[in-house]
C-alpha cells in the first residue's frame, strides 16, 4: 500500500515519528512524505490537507496520515476534497472502525492532543481496516458520496 504522510508546522515533529516507526514496521508498504517540516510557522494545515487530498484523489496514495495540532482543522479541510474521507481519531476503535464501516481514507491526529505511542497505534489499526463492504455501510457509504456529488456540480 501506499501511504502518504503530511502535516503543518505543529504536527510535523508526530509526522516525522510515524513514518519512522511504521517503515521498521510495515515493510512492503511505501510510504511517502508529502510535506510540512516543522520549520516554518507558515505552514498551514489547508496547504497540506489539500496536497494530501489531492494525493489521494488522483490515486498517488491509497489512504493518508495528516497532522496537525488538534487534528481537527486538518480533518475539515481534508474532507474538502472530493474522495477524502477524512476523520480525527484518538483512539483504535474509532481508526479501524472509520475505515470498516465509513470507508475512511485519511487519518487525522493532533500531534497536541495524543503522544507518539498512542499515535501510532491509531496508525497501525487504521492502516490494518478495510472497508466490510457489508450492505448496510455500503448503502450509507453510497448516501455520503451522494451528497458529495450533490454539493459539488
Amino acid at each position: 500500500m501506499r501511504i502518504g504522510f503530511a502535516a503543518d508546522h505543529a504536527g510535523a515533529g508526530l509526522k516525522a515519528e510515524l513514518i519512522r516507526r511504521l517503515g521498521e514496521l510495515l515493510l512492503g508498504h511505501e510510504l511517502i512524505d508529502l510535506g510540512g517540516d516543522g520549520s516554518d510557522p507558515q505552514d498551514d494545515y489547508p496547504d497540506f490537507a489539500r496536497r494530501l487530498g489531492h494525493a489521494i484523489r488522483d490515486g498517488q496514495v491509497e489512504r493518508g496520515i495528516l497532522v496537525c495540532g488538534s487534528g481537527v482543522g486538518a480533518s475539515v479541510a481534508a474532507s474538502k476534497v472530493r474522495g477524502v474521507r477524512a476523520a480525527v481519531c484518538h483512539d483504535t476503535y474509532s481508526a479501524h472502525q472509520g475505515v470498516e464501516h465509513d470507508d475512511m481514507n485519511v487519518l487525522t491526529l493532533g500531534a497536541r492532543v495524543i503522544g507518539p505511542e498512542p499515535a501510532l497505534e491509531c496508525a497501525l489499526a487504521f492502516l490494518g481496516a478495510r472497508f466490510s463492504g457489508e450492505a448496510r455501510h455500503r448503502r450509507r457509504l453510497d448516501k455520503v458520496l451522494a451528497i458529495e456529488a450533490e454539493e459539488r456540480t
